[in-house]
């Protein structure tokens, strides 16, 4: 039976997708549920499955094109077979119709499975000489005594050296992702007055603290503790304090969030996406591991959805984990604020007058001076600062 394959309901938000490509030919035999092709939106890589085993009989739309919701991509067969193989390949099967049979007949007597144990030869290539072609021993040792063919050489490409004074370069276009980072980066910067304030952080109390109970933590829950949920934790706790870091601005209002989405910035391939932990006030310790390596291992195999990558009242976007010492993060709109992490790095404190080393990470807060004062900024990070360096103020909410 024909189905038609069509192009998923796309978000209102997002008007059309470039169809990237196709992971089947016309003819190929599919399995349900398996990737047919990738579609590329604004934000997301989607993937359009196979409703059902079949052969994907004919392809429509070809890659590269923009498409758009329920529009015609291709017509899939469900049960129905491959394309007959090539000539060669057809040639090939046939040649060894005794070795197929002895392999479909998976039955050797003890004398020859254990002549096959001793050899190491591989019975399914074996063409058999026995009734109804079976395996003999005679066969397994013809098998094992035969020279082996030379394996074939592979050449080695040689790189063509340049001319002298030439200068390569390729244009490549960005990516639809790519592309909606630029714009969004740029209307960031263009509509919001940005300004970043920093601070520093003495971690050695969380390093301590993972430290004691890392082993219990991972074997009661499954995940390992990092630092994500302490820096979660401690952002929640500072925007209840400072309610205008966790507030937006629409038209001539500000929109104060009386709930926690944190936005968690995750690096892909294809770029920067920041999916979102919904009710983050909510989630204990474990649920934000969870989460946040949920988003990581999602990102990478391109299966995050819409609706983890939409909304965000605060964002947290952590450059440590690339080396980076200290940046200037850019807000992600409508947001008003972003936290910056940096890299741990053991540096010479003062501590109760003397000079100790201690690992020690960079904040860093771009926010928006529009609704947010220098004053707000400042205290906002001192309150992330005194959780982190005293975590027993994330249990006691103070």
């Amino acid at each position: 039976m024909s189905t038609e394959i069509t192009v998923p309901k796309l978000p209102e938000s997002v008007a059309d997708a470039t169809l990237v490509t196709w992971h089947k030919k016309p003819g190929e035999a599919v399995a349900r549920d398996e990737n047919l092709a990738d579609l590329e939106t604004d934000k997301v890589v989607l993937e359009v499955p196979a409703p059902a085993a079949g052969v994907l009989k004919e392809i429509k739309i070809p890659a590269g094109s923009t498409v758009t919701s329920g529009q015609l991509l291709a017509i899939f067969e469900a049960g129905a077979a491959a394309s007959a193989p090539a000539p060669a390949a057809a040639a090939a099967v046939a040649a060894a119709p005794a070795a197929a049979s002895a392999d479909a007949s998976g039955k050797l007597s003890p004398a020859v499975r254990r002549v096959v144990e001793e050899t190491g030869v591989n019975p399914a290539g074996v063409p058999g000489t026995g009734k109804d072609g079976r395996l003999t021993k005679p066969d397994v040792l013809a098998a094992a005594a035969a020279p082996k063919a030379a394996p074939v050489p592979v050449p080695v490409p040689v790189p063509v050296p340049l001319a002298l004074g030439a200068r390569a370069e390729q244009r490549v276009p960005m990516t639809r992702l790519r592309a909606r980072i630029a714009e969004r980066l740029i209307a960031a910067q263009s509509t919001q007055a940005l300004l970043t304030t920093f601070n520093e952080v003495d971690l050695l109390a969380v390093q301590e603290l993972r430290a004691r109970y890392k082993d219990k933590f991972e074997k009661a829950y499954g995940v390992k503790l990092g630092f994500s949920s302490f820096f979660v934790k401690a952002t929640i706790e500072a925007l209840k304090k400072y309610p205008v870091v966790n507030a937006s601005v629409d038209g001539n209002d500000i929109v104060y969030h009386e709930f926690y989405d944190i936005g968690v910035a995750v690096s892909t391939d294809r770029g920067l996406v920041v999916p979102v932990l919904r009710n983050a006030d909510a989630l204990s310790f474990a649920d934000i591991e969870k989460g946040v390596g949920d988003f990581a291992a999602r990102a990478r195999k391109g299966a995050l959805t819409m609706d983890d990558l939409t909304g965000g009242t605060f964002s947290i976007t952590n450059g440590g984990v690339f080396g980076s010492l200290l940046s200037t993060p850019i807000v992600n709109a409508p947001q008003s604020a972003i936290l910056g992490m940096h890299k741990i790095q053991e540096r010479p404190m003062v501590v109760n007058g003397q000079i100790l080393a201690r690992p020690m990470m960079y904040l860093a807060l771009t926010y928006d001076h529009r609704i947010i004062d220098g004053k707000e900024a400042v205290q906002f990070l001192v309150s992330i600062k005194e959780a982190l360096e005293d975590p027993g103020r994330l249990l006691l909410g103070v």
